[in-house]
């Protein structure tokens, strides 16, 4: 009986080390296995990053430069019978961030000189008078465009603008005067909003046009510009960074 019983203790230590050893077999199966799916998020997750770079890339964003003439006129409750276009300059920078083939959508940063001139009679035929207003804007359009082809396309979008000067040019004979219009009677924010067109000759090289109408009122209540807008055409070239 002595034996049975010490054969017993020895048959059931050995089935607990087996027991164990079962366990901890068992454990690192799990072990190896959940490491498995790990790296497998893992890898998943760095193609799915790479796969985004590599879209990214695709469409990557280009900057340039671009500048051109305004061809500029104020309105007065949507009539421009009382104001007459008057001629500046627009220059800046811009992104163009495509989005897909066809879209991208193009951010700018430019100087805008906006206005109109005046021009009237004073005792007598032959003293004509040219009165022009100045308005400087740092404008920040954002155009939403469609790339019809690969050089052609056109665009749409909101400009918001801030004004920095204002400045006014009396002009008869051939004596002429300029002289700083008081900020405070205009408000400083412009906003409008814009359609146009473009040709890119060559993949740096393109022409732009855009009319860009206003939204907003551009003075101040109980001012001469109260009840006035800007309205605006452009014309100029664009060059990309490539």
């Amino acid at each position: 009986m002595e034996y049975f019983a010490a054969f017993e203790n020895i048959l059931a230590k050995n089935l607990k080390v087996w027991e164990m050893s079962i366990s901890n077999e068992v454990v690192k199966f799990k072990i190896r296995k959940e490491s498995k799916k790990l790296k497998l998020k893992i890898m998943k997750k760095l193609f799915l990053g790479v796969g985004l770079v590599a879209a990214t890339m695709s469409f990557a964003q280009t900057f340039g430069v671009k500048g051109g003439m305004n061809v500029s006129s104020i309105s007065k409750d949507g009539g421009l019978s009382d104001t007459k276009s008057k001629i500046g300059f627009n220059a800046g920078v811009f992104m163009n961030a495509p989005i897909s083939e066809e879209f991208s959508i193009q951010p700018e940063v430019i100087y805008n000189d906006l206005g109109s001139k005046v021009k009237y009679t004073l005792n007598g035929a032959n003293n004509n008078v040219e009165y022009s207003t100045n308005l400087g804007y740092i404008a920040v359009p954002v155009m939403f465009q469609y790339n019809a082809t690969p050089a052609f396309y056109v665009e749409a979008g909101p400009e918001f603008g801030f004004l920095v000067n204002a400045k006014s040019k009396i002009k008869s004979g051939d004596s002429s005067a300029s002289y700083d219009l008081d900020t405070d009677n205009f408000n400083t924010f412009n906003a409008g909003l814009g359609l146009g067109a473009g040709y890119y000759f060559t993949p740096n090289l393109g022409l732009t046009a855009r009319y860009t109408a206003g939204l907003t009122k551009i003075g101040k209540d109980n001012t001469a510009y109260s009840d006035s807008k800007n309205n605006v055409f452009q014309v100029g070239l664009a060059y990309k960074f490539k």
